[in-house]
């Protein structure tokens, strides 16, 4: 496979396919390339690499043959000219940050978001005069009003984490581009198999390929993917000095999870459609979120935005008559687990549930949590691949006891 393959070829063909040249032993699946440097065929070749104006591999910190596959496979995927692996999708963010803004300028971000995005963004770089507003998700007016001459970056995630609420990529990119600003999508949840923002206008693609890129919860990874001039000269400087770079070995078990994300992430969406369909009608829930669900509130659009499927995460809001109540009959359906797991990775082959409250937005005030709709009685299901009876049975398990 050359390193540029045909554009016309489907995403789940590059899927497994775009990657850098076979070496000369001509091996099938990508080689791991486990070295911190390369040595350097002579003097003058080392000193052009070095100074950019030759490609050519020097030091980990800069590049790496495994990881150049994994970029050009997820870019291939997204439909975007480059991408830049990094070591996790908070350090993505981080990269992202630091190569675009400065002291001064303005970001307007979703109080939906995750909750380490919130934190990052909206304290960590205010501590470096980076001015941050923080909108309804879904309040196109809200994210208008919030633009001002300062403004450079928009940042949204679709569908969000945990109630998956969906935002319209080309409306948000208009509002962007009219202000001279960047528009990123976190695209975690969706994925390119379900998802491509650049096609709605956005800018900058985000991942946290921990999640369902790698699909199997063994390694962390992130990456952003965006235009090659943008990869070339905001975010590579800025990853060789910081070194928040991606390990090979992650970047080789990322690079193998692409291969199955097509299929996987269709199978594990039918079963959230099936799982959010039963919990709908159960007597103990009081609220399902899921966008493929016709009472979610952007159900057309996300059925647009994302292929017609909702993806492989939903939400779920015991009933309750107080949140400390919500809070006992939360922890209740998850203490009575047999089969699935309490973990707060999500993209897993197995089925993980977490209390969004306590863990990926407990660090929020109560007032943040309230806003962005976390309640104590919510809990997030990331659907899995086992038997949907054995997933429904587990549940019951703890759902019973609610009266």
């Amino acid at each position: 496979m050359t390193s540029t393959p045909p554009k016309a070829l489907h995403p789940d063909t590059l899927a497994v396919r775009a990657a850098v040249p076979r070496s000369s032993y001509g091996e099938n699946s990508e080689a791991l390339y486990l070295t911190s440097g390369f040595v350097q065929p002579d003097a003058d070749t080392s000193a052009r690499r070095f100074a950019g104006e030759e490609d050519g591999y020097t030091y980990g910190r800069t590049s790496n043959p495994t990881v150049t596959s994994l970029e050009m496979r997820l870019a291939a995927m997204e439909g975007t000219e480059a991408c830049m692996a990094t070591s996790s999708g908070m350090s993505a963010v981080m990269l992202m940050c630091f190569a675009l803004l400065k002291s001064g300028d303005h970001v307007i971000i979703s109080q939906s978001m995750f909750g380490s995005t919130l934190k990052l963004i909206g304290s960590e770089f205010a501590r470096f005069g980076v001015q941050t507003s923080i909108v309804p998700q879904t309040d196109l007016d809200a994210w208008r009003r919030a633009v001002t001459p300062q403004t450079r970056l928009l940042f949204a995630e679709t569908p969000t984490n945990p109630l998956t609420e969906v935002c319209d990529i080309a409306a948000l990119a208009d509002i962007a581009h009219s202000a001279g600003a960047w528009l990123a999508v976190d695209n975690c949840f969706a994925s390119p198999a379900l998802q491509r923002p650049v096609e709605y206008g956005a800018d900058i693609i985000m991942h946290s390929g921990t999640k369902f890129l790698d699909g199997q919860g063994r390694v962390m990874a992130g990456a952003l993917c965006a235009p090659q001039t943008m990869v070339t000269e905001k975010f590579l400087p800025v990853i060789k000095n910081a070194g928040m770079v991606l390990s090979p070995f992650n970047a080789w078990v990322v690079l193998k999870g692409l291969e199955t994300l097509g299929i996987r992430i269709q199978a594990q969406s039918a079963q959230a459609l099936a799982l959010a369909q039963w919990l709908e009608t159960h007597p103990a829930v009081a609220r399902v979120h899921y966008p493929g669900l016709p009472s979610h509130p952007q159900h057309a659009l996300a059925m647009r935005q994302m292929s017609g499927v909702g993806g492989a995460v939903l939400s779920f809001e015991v009933k309750s008559d107080s949140p400390e109540q919500g809070r006992v009959r939360a922890f209740q359906v998850l203490d009575h687990l047999e089969v699935m797991s309490l973990c707060t990775n999500l993209g897993d082959t197995k089925t993980l549930l977490a209390h969004p409250a306590s863990t990926s937005h407990g660090k929020l005030s109560e007032t943040q949590r309230q806003a962005a709709g976390i309640g104590q009685g919510l809990i997030r299901v990331a659907v899995g691949l086992e038997h949907l009876h054995d997933i429904r049975t587990d549940l019951e398990r703890g759902l019973s006891l609610i009266a």
